[in-house]
C-alpha cells in the first residue's frame, strides 16, 4: 500500500493509518530528513525479526537506529549523559544525525544480547516525528539501500513502493528522499567522534 503524506502539514488520518500498521506488527517505509527508512514498532519482536530478515542480518548484530520524536524519548533508552552532550543534542536535533550512546536496560532484549550501545535519531521531518509521537514509543529503523551502488539510496517513493510492496505493509510517499545518509557520531565516551560523514555537520553545534 502506498499513501501520500505532505511533510509540511501531515494529515492526521494518514499518520493514524501508519500507526495502526505499526501496532499490528507491520513494517513501514517512511521519509526522514535524509534517506527513506524501513521501520517497525520497537516493542514488536516479530516485526524486528522481519526487518532483520529483509536486511539479511541477525538481530543481535544489527545496527538499527531508534527514531524518537524528541529528546524526552531518548533518555528512556540510554545511560545518563552529561550536560555538555545534552546541550549539543538540544541544538543539533531534530536534524540529520545518528548519535551513538551507551544503552540502558530498556533496549529490546532481542537487540541487546551483545550490544552495549544504541543509535538515536530525531529526524527533522514532521511525518516521521508525528508517527513516533502518535505511536507513543520509538520505531526501529534502517535505511533503504538500492542495489545500484551509483544511486546507493532509493529516493523515489513510487519506485521504492514497486520494489518493496510485497515485503512491507505500507510505503509513505513524503516526496523525493535525499541521497545522503545521516552523520553518525559516537558519544559513548562523552565527546563527539564522527564515525561516518553524512548530511549533518556537527561542528556547527559544538
Amino acid at each position: 500500500m502506498l499513501i501520500k503524506i505532505y511533510p509540511e502539514n501531515p494529515n492526521p488520518k494518514a499518520i493514524e493509518q501508519a500507526v495502526e500498521v505499526l501496532k499490528k506488527g507491520g513494517l513501514i517505509i517512511y521519509p526522514t530528513d535524509t534517506v527513506y527508512g524501513l521501520g517497525c514498532d520497537i516493542t514488536n519482536h516479530r516485526a524486528i525479526e522481519k526487518i532483520c530478515k529483509i536486511r539479511g542480518i541477525k538481530p543481535e548484530k544489527a545496527n538499527f537506529s531508534f527514531i524518537c520524536s524528541d529528546l524526552r524519548h531518548i533518555s528512556d533508552y540510554i545511560k545518563p549523559i552529561d550536560t555538555t552532550v545534552f546541550r549539543v543534542l538540544k541544538k543539533a536535533l531534530p536534524g540529520p544525525f545518528t548519535f551513538i550512546f551507551n544503552a540502558n536496560n530498556n533496549v529490546p532484549k532481542l537487540l541487546s544480547s551483545n550490544k552495549k550501545t544504541v543509535g538515536i535519531r530525531v529526524p527533522d521531518n514532521n511525518i516521521a516525528r508525528q508517527i513516533v509521537e502518535a505511536l507513543g514509543n520509538p520505531i526501529i529503523s534502517t535505511s533503504i539501500k538500492d542495489d545500484d551502488e551509483v544511486i546507493e539510496y532509493s529516493t523515489d517513493p513510487e519506485l521504492i513502493h514497486e520494489k518493496y510492496e510485497s515485503t512491507v505493509d505500507l510505503v509513505i510517499d513524503g516526496g523525493y528522499g535525499d541521497n545522503e545518509a545521516s552523520t553518525v557520531i559516537d558519544c559513548t565516551n562523552g565527546d563527539f567522534e564522527v564515525i561516518r560523514e553524512g548530511k549533518g555537520d556537527i561542528e556547527e553545534y559544538l
